[in-house]
């Protein structure tokens, strides 16, 4: 080989080096940094930590920041609430984001807010082992969610509080599930032994829908009203699509966090598409947050993933999103905490969007 060919072969491979190299500092912009362990720790420091990391602790990390980014953007918030996380001892984390609107628009299931009730009435859930013997539960009428128990008397009193509220609502006048659940806060104020959902959201202005009201106590109580003192409590679920489907209509934009999935899930999320009703089209919700461990590929809605949402036009191509693998019980704790830490004082200084529920709610108020 001449030299002539010889310095040609290097240069081309020099230049096909440095585009390798090129194309590789594109990718790698941000090593991993290993978790320090320390014997003194915040939450904020530990999410901090995790940042770093990879898998579901960095999802975590994301997850801590997504909200964050929400709280200081002039968007809506709405939270969808699915499993029992009343029962299992997330009732005051889920306050605390009501009182700090953290969330300003909450879509529950019937069964939290029952057991929203349950608590705020001062009944307990009980620790138990995930293997007790359920017939011997049955027997002596206590109830199990895997490791906690409520026996069926403390059931008894929460649903008696709502047999006798039900007679104080106008019978056959169709209430959304926001007017019903701002009445029960109301309602639960002055007996209440400390804040809960409800009562922190009737403080806070805070709408609380319920979609699947009836596949709860709430829903037997209501039919157990009608029953025993002929009350009939009637339901304008329509109205529930108007009304949410009006305020991300008349938001700045929007975000969601889903702890679980289910009906609040997928309520919340045709929200945004459901502006068509009104001739319009938005773009999606703009920040997301996930916290599921179901998987994607059953084809349930609570494993569906927030890609899959943006095909159905919910979630904005654009938008800043993570689906976090972790039970909702361990990850919950440790992102409330740690915003709470980044926050301080701050949550009070956050720009509330103004939520308008629409022509439906105010042809019910009598206004124009």
């Amino acid at each position: 080989m001449s030299d002539s060919l010889h310095h040609a072969g290097r240069g081309n491979g020099d230049r096909h080096s440095l585009h390798m190299h090129s194309d590789q500092d594109a990718i790698l912009h941000t090593h991993t940094a290993p978790f320090q362990v320390r014997d003194k720790i915040s939450a904020a420091e530990l999410v901090a930590g995790m940042a770093g990391t990879a898998f579901q602790a960095r999802n975590l990390a994301s997850a801590v920041r997504i909200w964050k980014n929400m709280l200081e953007d002039e968007v809506t918030i709405f939270l969808g609430l699915a499993g029992a996380m009343v029962p299992a001892g997330m009732r005051d984390i889920l306050r605390f984001v009501v009182e700090n609107r953290m969330a300003d628009v909450i879509v529950s299931t019937g069964a939290n807010l029952f057991h929203d009730v349950y608590e705020t009435v001062g009944k307990p859930h009980w620790q138990t082992r995930p293997d007790a013997d359920d017939v011997e539960l049955g027997r002596r009428r206590i109830n199990r969610f895997y490791g906690v128990l409520a026996p069926e008397t403390a059931f008894a009193d929460a649903e008696e509080f709502i047999v006798a509220f039900a007679q104080t609502l106008e019978p056959d006048r169709p209430y959304s599930t926001r007017e019903y659940f701002e009445r029960v806060g109301k309602a639960l104020i002055p007996m209440a032994r400390e804040d809960g959902i409800l009562t922190a959201a009737a403080k806070a202005g805070v709408p609380v829908y319920s979609p699947a009201i009836s596949d709860s106590v709430h829903g037997l109580a209501l039919a157990t009203a009608r029953v025993r003192h002929g009350h009939r409590v009637v339901f304008d679920m329509i109205g529930d699509v108007l009304e949410t489907s009006h305020i991300a209509l008349t938001s700045k934009g929007t975000g969601v966090i889903y702890i679980g999935g289910g009906t609040p899930k997928n309520f919340i999320g045709q929200a945004e598409v459901a502006a068509y009703i009104y001739s319009r089209e938005l773009a999606g919700h703009k920040h997301g947050i996930q916290i599921t461990m179901d998987q994607p590929q059953w084809g349930g809605l609570s494993g569906a993933t927030f890609e899959e949402a943006q095909s159905w036009r919910k979630i904005a191509p654009a938008a800043d999103f993570v689906t976090l693998n972790v039970e909702a019980t361990v990850a919950l704790p440790l992102i409330v905490s740690a915003l709470a830490e980044e926050m301080g004082g701050s949550f009070s200084k956050r720009v509330l969007p103004y939520l308008d529920f629409g022509p439906s709610a105010r042809e019910k108020e009598g206004r124009p």
